[in-house]
């Protein structure tokens, strides 16, 4: 196998059915011996027919035939059959079993990695590309997997099935079956070398054709607005006719194997066939050789012999495709995950809200700076304000608090504690983020709102809705607060979108905020309503706000105005206004037509 450590890594989640594995393997054995069985009952009914030790000039001579025990022996056929046939039925019952369980692990530890990826990982990575390698791959992969352990097990079995038999009936014979079979193996695995990278190829392309068509249907108002489809097109046509031409490429080599393999096999057959009938006229003219039975026994097995040999060369090919899969998918499993919280790390319960920033720097890539020497001391309960030019760092900032990203240089205080000695999961808890760009999941109104607090009561919901001024829209839905909604809130408005997050909030009542642009999507009149609730709640709760307009900062206990990076003042609105200097010409501007 070209790929020997995707073939450990597999084993590794196969051991986890060994059980299973075992009574597929036993369930082969009986499966081959019951078709092997067959062949011998057909022969002993051939030889009742027709002698087999009688002179071949005297066949054709009237013989007395014993048809009761002809009958028995095609009852005993049809008996068997059908046993062999219930094995069959059952074995591909378990292998279907072993194959998809070991998917859905494989799919379930890279959904779980996935939720343990640094966002630095997905933020670089095309999300049509890992969903394509779930999904996708896993498929080819299963299908791969289960044709292996569907024609694998019970074609090795029949191999030395038929070997054994043979051998009893004419080693002469078996010995050159031996020596010509293998022929084929060698062409086989011959051609599975060199499709293996084809196979790779077609995966990658299908996941990049995956990620056209996500990033063009999430972003159709967009490549509407600029007439873009003619370009979006060809580009998924340029990107599809790739595909094609790889898809066809690896499936015209990989289908010469069977072929191959069957024209090596016939040729068997047929030196069977013709060594067989000599040694019949040999054993017909001095009583010695193989019966005529023999002879239709033994043309049966190198049949079942050779036939085998031709399915595991198939499934040599499938399996290059399902390992070229699974290559993909042990790609993303074994991408370094986050670092992991300490062993000692605190759990930040009842936090105070006090921040503190220490000769921060940060980058997203290695040469190029975009936060340096940050220097901030919250207190807590103050309402910060965080404004500045596009690009400044602002949201950076944020995606620093939260760790969404851990700081390259100096430190970030919470309470006191470097937020990297404090778990993950209590730090963000003590955050309530309202973002610019919503996140809603397939689900009822309910379930988008409590995603912060699950146990939450009917009452706290409304009361929730309410102080977001979400719940008159909501009464209005066919279900109110159990209406359904699609993928990113289906038909509602983004200003209903943005209400919901906010309501999320609201009802969680976490010891800090973080407002990133919570209310752009909001018409005046509700976002002054709005601006009102945020008010009441920020009291007493260390509170962020990033903001474009700096109209609804001006009440801000403290101003950070960043520009490249950096903080350059900060301050009051109106201590800022006196000093005349960055944040008073932003401002000013915003207002100068005023």
């Amino acid at each position: 196998m070209k790929n020997k450590g995707t073939l450990r890594k597999i084993l590794r989640y196969i051991k986890r059915y060994i059980g299973l594995m075992v009574l597929s393997m036993i369930l082969a054995v009986l499966t081959v011996a019951g078709a092997l069985y067959i062949p011998i009952i057909i022969g002993q009914a051939i030889d009742l027919l027709v002698p087999g030790q009688a002179p071949v000039s005297s066949l054709i001579a009237q013989e007395t035939i014993d048809l009761a025990s002809v009958l028995s022996l095609l009852v005993q056929v049809g008996i068997v059959a059908g046993i062999t046939a219930f094995l069959q039925w059952l074995m591909g019952v378990i292998n279907n079993r072993i194959a998809f369980d070991i998917v859905r692990d494989i799919r379930n530890d890279a959904f779980r990695h996935i939720e343990e990826l640094p966002l630095s990982y997905l933020d670089t990575k095309s999300t049509g590309d890992i969903v394509s390698r779930v999904i996708s791959d896993a498929d080819q992969f299963a299908d791969g997997l289960l044709l292996g352990f569907s024609q694998l097990f019970t074609g090795v079995v029949t191999i030395l099935g038929t070997l054994v038999f043979m051998l009893m009936l004419d080693p002469w014979i078996t010995l050159a079956v031996v020596v010509l079979t293998p022929i084929s193996l060698f062409v086989a695995r011959f051609i599975a070398n060199h499709t293996y990278s084809m196979f790779k190829l077609r995966s990658e392309t299908l996941g990049e054709q995956t990620a056209c068509i996500d990033e063009v249907i999430g972003n159709q108002k967009v490549v509407k607005a600029f007439c873009r489809e003619d370009e979006a097109t060809e580009k998924f046509e340029e990107i599809n006719e790739r595909l094609e031409k790889c898809s066809l490429r690896a499936t015209f080599f990989s289908s010469l194997t069977n072929p191959s393999t069957r024209f090596i096999n016939s040729l068997v057959y047929a030196a069977v066939g013709l060594f067989g009938a000599l040694s019949v006229i040999d054993g017909s003219a001095s009583g010695t050789g193989i019966t005529v039975g023999e002879l239709s026994c033994f043309l049966s097995y190198a049949n079942q012999y050779t036939k085998p040999f031709n399915e595991i060369s198939g499934v040599i090919t499938e399996l290059q495709n399902a390992f070229a899969c699974a290559a993909r998918l042990f790609e993303l499993i074994e991408e370094p995950a986050q670092s992991p919280d300490p062993a000692d790390a605190l759990v930040l319960n009842d936090a105070k809200g006090g921040i503190k920033a220490e000769r921060v720097s940060f980058s997203y890539v290695p040469d190029r700076k975009l936060i340096e020497d940050f220097n901030v001391d919250i207190k807590p309960g103050q309402k910060v304000a965080i404004v500045g030019p596009t690009g400044c760092g602002k949201t950076t900032f944020i995606n620093l608090l939260m760790r969404f990203y851990d700081v390259t240089g100096g430190a970030i205080l919470a309470d006191g504690t470097d937020i990297r000695n404090i778990t993950r999961r209590s730090l963000r808890s003590s955050y309530g983020m309202v973002l610019q760009e919503t996140r809603l999941i397939t689900g009822t109104i309910r379930d988008n709102i409590v995603m912060g607090k699950p146990d939450a009561t009917d009452e706290e919901v409304i009361a929730a809705a309410k102080a977001s001024h979400a719940h008159s829209f909501i009464k209005r839905l066919p279900h109110g607060y159990d209406t359904p909604i699609g993928e990113d809130g289906g038909t509602l408005s983004q200003g209903q979108k943005q209400l919901l997050c906010i309501t999320r909030i609201m009802l969680c009542q976490p010891p800090m905020l973080i407002l990133d642009e919570a209310t752009s999507s909001i018409d005046t009149r509700t976002e002054l309503k709005i601006q009102d609730a945020f008010s009441k709640l920020m009291k007493g709760r260390t509170s962020f706000i990033v903001a474009h307009r700096l109209s609804t900062v001006r009440d801000a206990d403290v101003i950070l105005v960043m520009n490249n990076g950096s903080i350059i003042e900060q301050g009051t609105h109106e201590s800022l206004l006196s000093l005349g200097g960055f944040y008073a010409s932003l401002y000013n501007s915003q207002f100068a037509d005023a």
